[in-house]
């Protein structure tokens, strides 16, 4: 029995003295690898392999060249979300500002310096029309103007404001419908059609909602009044 304990005291010194040097060659290679992965760090330089995509105004795909504002949009989707208009890295409107409602939302814009002059939205559901043509009116010449919808923007719609939007630059106004998703940016005493203009039609067969086609997105570059 005596022989029997010794022999089990034996063996648990034994396996004690194996488990610490594992351990000490565990830990041993901990250390190693911290200090090689120090080493390493140290001599790789900071910026290498960890270089930023190039970020434009108002997320744009590439730089608008000089003369000209940087300038995104949306419409709004279905009669859920509300549209975005960006100009130079900031947001005219959005639902986070809380400034856009159902219709045709409008922002104008110094054409000279970029700046924000007004904005606001007419309700062509359940609104009346005389508050959108008098807003129209009364636009100043060289002013950017930037329109997009959200839920309906057109039932509404009469033809003395159809024609002042086209006046703008518009050539989609005409055709504009009930729940027809359009954005749109012109400017008050432009002399052709702007080329910043996308509109879809309210169609069963191909919205991508339920009684509301996609959302639009445009963006380009506007060019600074220079007179």
């Amino acid at each position: 029995m005596v022989r029997a304990g010794g022999i089990l005291k034996l063996a648990a010194l034994i396996f004690a003295f194996l488990l610490a040097v594992f351990l000490a060659f565990q830990l041993l290679e901990i250390n190693l690898d911290f200090k090689l992965s120090n080493v390493i760090s140290k001599s790789v330089p900071a910026n290498e392999g960890s270089t930023k995509p190039v970020r434009y105004k108002c997320g744009l795909s590439k730089a608008c060249p000089v003369g000209h504002f940087s300038f995104k949009m949306a419409s709004g989707a279905a009669s859920v979300v509300g549209p975005k208009i960006c100009l130079e890295d900031k947001f005219l409107m959005s639902s986070v500002r809380n400034n856009v409602g159902r219709g045709i939302n409008i922002a104008l814009v110094n054409g000279r310096t970029g700046e924000l002059n007004k904005t606001d939205f007419f309700d062509m559901w359940a609104g009346e029309v005389a508050p959108l043509i008098k807003f129209l009116r009364e636009i100043e010449e060289g002013t950017v103007v930037m329109m997009a919808s959200f839920d309906d923007p057109s039932t509404k719609l009469n033809d003395e404001a159809r024609k002042l939007i086209a006046d703008l630059g518009s050539s989609a106004i005409s055709n504009l419908g009930f729940r027809d998703n359009w954005i749109f940016v012109g400017g008050k005493g432009i002399k052709t059609k702007s080329p910043f203009e996308q509109h879809i039609k309210n169609n069963a067969e191909t919205n991508k909602f339920e009684g509301w086609p996609e959302v639009l997105e445009m963006e380009g570059c506007v060019p600074q009044r220079q007179d």
